[in-house]
């Protein structure tokens, strides 16, 4: 079975992310600022799962910036736990792109972070463009078929 069938029978792209010393904090927890970066390492594994590749679409001169972040925190996470960050892209409209996430701990499935990026689809001058229609086109069929975020049970807006 493919990243992507597996990937579409989950609902949600999956990535393994494992605590550094260095993001916890003095009182022995992860820093709440790295699931931002745990947001952005299962949004581009999220996209590479679907076929597709992030840094190229790069250089077809198309970026997501993000726009709004939100997390909120459910329990805490600590050194040299296993995570796992689960990816739903959850909407799409003209240049705008919002994905859902959710980090469990591996162990015990303990959701310790849910949250949402919003994203504007803009070119190296900073400007809101298109998508690539290639990456366009998958992202509606990904939406299409992920009507379920089986992250956590809820129903999926299918729009930014």
């Amino acid at each position: 079975m493919s990243e992507m069938e597996r990937m579409l029978e989950r609902g949600y792209g999956e990535t393994p992310v494992r605590v550094r010393y260095a993001e916890t904090d003095q009182m022995g927890v992860v820093y709440h600022a790295n699931y931002l970066v745990w947001f952005e390492i299962g949004r581009v594994e999220f996209i590479r799962q679907t076929g597709l590749d992030y840094a190229a679409m790069e250089r077809e001169g198309a970026m997501i910036a993000v726009v709004e972040a939100t997390a909120r925190y459910k329990a805490p996470a600590r050194y040299d736990d296993q995570l796992l960050v689960r990816t739903t892209l959850v909407g799409m409209r003209g240049p705008v792109v919002k994905f859902r996430y959710a980090i469990v701990r591996a162990a015990d499935e303990t959701l310790l972070c849910e949250g949402e990026t919003t994203h504007i689809v803009v070119g190296r001058d900073m400007k809101k463009r298109e998508l690539p229609e290639k990456y366009a086109e998958r992202f509606r069929d990904l939406i299409r078929h992920m009507t379920v975020d089986r992250t956590n049970g809820s129903s999926v807006e299918s729009r930014a």
